[in-house]
């Protein structure tokens, strides 16, 4: 399935040649039809709801990155994260972020509120698109359902300008290495 918008700032990108500044990670618990989101409290997003992630570091894998950045934002250990899909984002200002989206079905401990984020288990029906990037809603459910997915972005501060997301329900683009 594909969803894509037109603007003329996201119909000049190159996205053959894009180069991100940045690698970053997100990664959403299901469990019992609910998924633990966070409150971002600083950096990137704040005050947006999300799942936990960040920045990847120097020689650290993408996996490791989910599984430490939601042990620093909800001092909690996500047990097994499958990665799902690739985000890449382009921002007005000149930067540029790829995130690799994970899953998991568990975590060990009981998440805890931060100097960070925020933890809501929030029921699947009722996750809060409309305090979100604008961008979730276009792939965060077909996620919930199972689906692979990549979505190329362009923002202008908040406001998303144009996009491209595809999802499928096989893996269909190269996973990072674990």
């Amino acid at each position: 399935m594909l969803k894509q918008t037109s603007h003329p700032t996201f119909d000049k990108i190159d996205w053959n040649t894009w180069k991100p500044v940045d690698e970053a990670t997100l990664c959403f618990v299901i469990r019992d039809a609910h998924v633990l989101l966070i409150e971002k409290k600083r950096g990137l997003g704040a005050g947006k709801i999300n799942g936990p992630g960040g920045r990847m570091e120097p020689g650290e894998t993408a996996r490791d990155c989910a599984i430490r950045e939601t042990k620093e934002e909800l001092g909690v250990d996500v047990q097994d994260p499958q990665c799902r899909g690739r985000l890449r984002f382009q921002f007005a200002d000149g930067y540029s972020l790829m995130a690799w989206v994970f899953v998991a079905e568990d975590l060990a401990g009981v998440a805890i509120e931060t100097d960070e984020a925020v933890p809501c288990w929030t029921p699947v029906e009722q996750i809060p698109y409309e305090r979100m990037w604008s961008d979730d809603i276009l792939w965060l459910p077909d996620m919930l359902e199972g689906a692979y997915f990549i979505g190329d972005f362009h923002f202008e501060g908040d406001e998303m300008q144009g996009c491209r997301v595809e999802c499928h329900p096989e893996a269909f683009f190269p996973l990072p290495v674990s």
